[in-house]
């Protein structure tokens, strides 16, 4: 039988504390001039069942969570602390020489506050220039490749995911199509609104939240586009849609959504948009007037005798003269072409 770590962290963390539970029963014994036998028994006991307790909140459980954390911290977060750590442990032992010529205390104390000191400041500073990081190493890995490498470029190439286009649904069919290149971007303020959306009372809301939810991990899991969740944040801006729009400006990376009010707002600010409704108009079939369909006529139009019916891209078609023949399958001829805001409308007739 396989036994968990945690398992034996506990027997470990038992035997430990019932060896100190010795050790302290026989000196209280000692002290107070009196037979061990029964404290040392109840000191075991007791060092025992500490030690079978709490031994896995103090070992196992905060290195499983430190784990976890580190594994869904985006890279060049986790760089940046790196980086931080590092420079400022470098500046704390430059520091120390000179302290080390103080009298005590001081000399034993002083050095260990500035490696904690400057080690904090290292991983805040660099963690708020984690971006000018990025943009640093990007800048030379494109001198290193002599600006000729396109695979160099694309790999640094970002797309912000809106909300919308999350709870669509569609971005996955899209990303296994090959006609995106780069990595997939989801902010941390997007996942949270994800999830209030799931967890809203109202039934309609909490599905589609729901659905953006499980869209996001068939990104992660199914996609051969890489996904990845980023804790990039703008602080100066509270609203989820100009969050996303600023952080989009910083990169200069590209937003893909749905919204049509975000899609102005972005235009309006320089930010490129990726409209998955453009993409679906552009790609329906191009009809010219005289060419022959077959479509079913499903409902009656909002004009006096005409039939509506949907080609398998979605695209409408009103028939003239076509209400006669309801829930009837039938070739018809295209009359005229139509392109809506809403999509791209086709008239025809029998």
């Amino acid at each position: 039988m396989k036994l968990s770590t945690e398992f034996v962290f506990r027997i470990i963390g038992a035997f430990i504390g019932a060896v100190l539970g010795i050790i302290a029963g026989t000196n209280i014994a000692v002290f107070l001039e009196v037979s061990p036998e029964a404290y040392v028994t109840v000191f075991a006991l007791l060092g025992f069942l500490v030690g079978l307790i709490l031994t896995p909140y103090v070992t196992v459980r905060p290195l499983n969570a430190i784990t976890k954390r580190l594994s869904q911290m985006p890279p060049e977060r986790l760089v940046a602390i790196v980086t931080g750590l590092f420079l400022g442990l470098l500046a704390a032992a430059l520091l120390s020489l000179p302290l080390a010529l103080l009298g005590p205390p001081f000399r034993q104390i002083l050095p260990v506050v500035a490696a904690v000191i400057f080690s904090y400041l290292g991983i805040v500073i660099l963690s708020s220039r984690q971006n000018d990081l990025r943009t640093l190493f990007k800048g030379m890995r494109v001198s290193s490749s002599g600006g000729g490498n396109n695979d160099a470029f694309a790999d640094d190439y970002v797309i912000l995911l809106d909300t919308s286009v999350i709870i669509d649904g569609r971005i996955v069919d899209i990303s296994k199509t090959g006609f995106i290149r780069g990595t997939l971007l989801v902010p941390n303020f997007i996942l949270m609104e994800l999830q209030h959306i799931a967890d809203s009372p109202d039934p309609l809301r909490r599905g589609r939240g729901r659905l953006g939810l499980e869209v996001l991990s068939q990104l992660q899991n199914d996609s051969p586009i890489r996904t990845e969740i980023t804790d990039l944040d703008v602080t100066d801006v509270r609203e989820a849609d100009s969050k996303l729009v600023a952080l989009a400006r910083e990169l200069n990376a590209p937003i893909m959504t749905n919204d049509y009010n975000l899609n102005r707002v972005a235009e309006l600010q320089g930010v490129h948009v990726l409209n998955i409704n453009d993409l679906a108009n552009a790609v329906k079939i191009t009809c010219l007037p005289g060419e022959e369909l077959k479509v079913k006529i499903i409902q009656e139009g909002r004009e006096a005798g005409q039939g509506v019916g949907f080609l398998k891209d979605g695209t409408m078609v009103v028939v003239e003269d076509g209400r006669p023949l309801l829930n009837r399958t039938l070739n018809v001829t295209v009359t005229k072409v139509l392109q809506t805001s809403a999509g791209r409308m086709i008239f025809a007739k029998p």
